[in-house]
């Protein structure tokens, strides 16, 4: 979804990130929790990619706002996430799930600015000493040792 509210150079609009999490939470399957989340990322081109929790009856497999989101940043033509704000049924910020973090992290770095509980923080506060492809990269036979050099 191409939603465009901010250039690459603008600050980043909080209050419309905000508004389109809590537009999708209200489209959130949550049967079985009733706590519905919806996510908004803003991408370093400028589209706005939505996503919102998904239940399923085998609770292990439900899908969280963010999984839904960085699956449409990835449909939608991929890029950076810069910019995410994820909001419960009542829109308050909320802090992502580890798995969620983990995501968030792989698609948008450390720099990706997190709305919080407790205010705007960058993925390098939010999962600090993250774990990513540079890892996997210096753990394959035949690539340096970072630690070693």
């Amino acid at each position: 979804m191409a939603l465009g509210i901010n250039g690459p150079d603008d600050p980043i609009d909080w209050a419309s990130l905000t508004k389109y999490a809590t537009e999708v939470m209200g489209r959130a399957y949550a049967p079985y929790s009733h706590y519905k989340v919806g996510v908004a990322g803003l991408v370093d081109d400028g589209r706005v990619v939505l996503g919102c929790n998904v239940e399923n009856a085998a609770y292990g497999v439900a899908l969280c706002a963010e999984c839904g989101m960085v699956s449409a940043l990835h449909s939608t033509g991929g890029g950076r996430l810069i910019a995410v704000a994820c909001v419960d049924s009542r829109g308050v910020a909320l802090m992502p799930c580890g798995r969620c973090r983990q995501l968030l992290w792989e698609n948008g770095g450390p720099d990706m600015q997190l709305m919080t509980p407790s205010g705007v923080k960058t993925m390098n506060e939010v999962l600090p000493d993250a774990f990513g492809a540079d890892d996997l990269a210096a753990g394959r036979p035949g690539t340096a040792d970072p630690v070693a050099e």
